[in-house]
């Protein structure tokens, strides 16, 4: 038995989709409609509802609001999120909360059905999986799924435990691989699998004795039959068109392996992001990458001097070239992930020197610091190539809005060229022969910042670069950027940069 629930504010649209889902083949058994978020939480009370469309802002209570309180309250439904806004967040946050799919208005009758289709599989699947229960095996009723997955990530349990556990499934643990499934999420790709379906399709090629669950999330970490070919498990989720990326760890003899097992498959869940052409990525696809490198600085250095130049194509052709995967694939995970870090470090220095001038807008860098939080490499490219773009047009833009200003120009010139000598504005205005008061609303104007402040940041970004690039001391560096005394030069750098400068030069190197 499967009955459905349409929530939407609008009556039409409610309508609209109930006429859909009449015309589908696979029919439910009752439709229930709401016109809001509190609506559809008492029907979901008061009946036995098992897959929700809802919309996802309602007056009211809202979609996402509908799916949390369902959650607090144990009510166990799927959901399909339909919205009239492609915002990333919303389906974000949607399938965090259990979303099977997320549609954008006007809904597409066959994407509709597809999605509506998919999930009705898994419903199936899952209450088939359920009415089957019974039929496992003692170890399947019995294990301690929980105790059993903290000793797997290391927590310590006693001789006894370890035995007995043991013993409960011996031919199992005498030899059998750590599997972990990296299921493919794609936003508004219809009828997102779950972790059930692929646990259920793991008991059909490996049998009840043949197969444990030791973790539904983040990912799906299976214990299973060593002796069973390892493109078994992938080809039989490609059959079911559930869209997975598969990493086995070789065979493993005994629980007491079970830690480092898992150290080693959440070690190779890391490398699966190099190799997205592979369906079940083994010990032996990494066991040849180097483990030594040198990080392509000029490449980097290379790359941002195209920063303002207004050339798209030359930035895009840059991170293709970086991040290539023939170059890639020749390291460590290590090698990605520092090459990502160095990027996301030279970005945050660039928005630094503009930040005043970029107002309310800002680039999204914190959504590039981990790798790993995105589906694939590729997605983490492609979100990283955006956010250069956006930099590109900041600076291009900030370039512009003083580049027709001959006057501002020379005195910028100026200020880098003179700014280790005593300086004020003064001097720089009688350098363009220009007004004090006129030339100083002028700097500030175009500039984004007063001269003060900006004559600041220039000697300040030099005696950053000094820390980091040379070994000059402190009192060194003070007259270098035209400071007095170490003592004025050590308070400015403490105000803008929240550290000392040895402070600054201890964090870069560990850098």
């Amino acid at each position: 038995m499967i009955n459905l629930l349409i929530v939407d504010d609008q009556k039409h649209i409610r309508d609209g989709l109930q006429a859909m889902v009449r015309q589908f083949p696979l029919q439910p058994d009752s439709i229930y409609c709401a016109g809001n978020g509190i609506e559809a939480l008492q029907l979901l009370r008061q009946n036995s509802i098992q897959l929700v469309i809802t919309d996802i802002r309602m007056p009211d209570m809202d979609g996402l609001t509908l799916m949390a309180h369902a959650r607090e309250e144990h009510i166990t439904a799927d959901y399909l999120i339909i919205s009239g806004y492609g915002d990333f967040a919303y389906a974000q946050k949607a399938i965090e909360l259990g979303a099977k799919g997320y549609l954008l208005k006007p809904v597409n009758r066959e994407d509709l059905q597809a999605s509506v289709e998919h999930v009705w599989q898994e419903i199936r699947t899952r209450q088939a999986l359920s009415r089957n229960m019974e039929q496992l095996s003692r170890l399947a009723r019995e294990t301690d799924r929980k105790e059993l997955s903290l000793y797997m990530q290391g927590s310590v349990s006693d001789e006894v435990w370890v035995g007995e556990t043991e013993q409960q499934n011996a031919e199992l643990w005498r030899s059998y691989r750590l599997c972990l499934l990296r299921e493919e999420r794609r936003i508004n790709q219809p009828g997102a699998s779950s972790a059930h379906s692929m646990e259920s399709i793991a008991y059909r090629v490996y049998g009840s004795e043949g197969c444990i669950c030791l973790q539904h999330r983040p990912h799906l970490i299976l214990a299973v039959d060593a002796s069973v070919p390892t493109d078994k498990l992938p080809a039989a989720l490609k059959t079911a068109q559930i869209g997975a990326t598969a990493v086995m760890t070789g065979p493993q003899q005994g629980l007491k392996a079970l830690p480092c097992a898992y150290t080693e498959v959440q070690e190779l869940y890391r490398h699966s992001y190099l190799f997205p052409e592979l369906r079940c990525l083994l010990p032996e696809n990494t066991a040849g990458l180097m483990q030594q490198w040198q990080l392509p600085h000029e490449e980097l250095y290379a790359l941002f001097r195209f920063i303002g130049a207004d050339n798209d194509g030359k930035i895009a052709e840059g991170i293709s070239m970086l991040f290539h995967k023939d170059v890639l694939q020749r390291y460590h995970i290590q090698y990605t992930d520092r090459l990502c870090r160095a990027v996301v470090q030279m970005l945050e220095e660039y928005e630094w020197v503009i930040r005043p001038y970029m107002g309310e807008d800002a680039l999204d860098i914190e959504s590039l610091r981990n790798l790993y939080d995105y589906p694939g490499i590729r997605d983490y490219i492609q979100a990283l190539q955006q956010q250069m773009l956006r930099l590109n047009h900041f600076y291009y833009e900030f370039k512009c809005s003083y580049r027709n200003s001959q006057d501002l120009n020379e005195a910028i010139r100026f200020i880098h060229e003179n700014y280790h000598k005593p300086l004020d504005l003064a001097m720089v205005s009688n350098h363009v022969s220009l007004n004090y008061a006129y030339f100083s609303n002028l700097f500030k104007k175009n500039v984004g910042k007063g001269f003060a402040e900006y004559l600041r940041d220039v000697r300040l970004d030099k005696a950053r670069r000094l820390l980091a690039e040379t070994e000059y001391k402190i009192v060194e560096i003070t007259p270098l950027v035209g400071y007095e005394s170490y003592k004025s030069f050590t308070r400015a750098f403490r105000e803008v940069m929240g550290m000392q400068p040895t402070e600054y030069r201890q964090m870069i190197r560990r850098k």
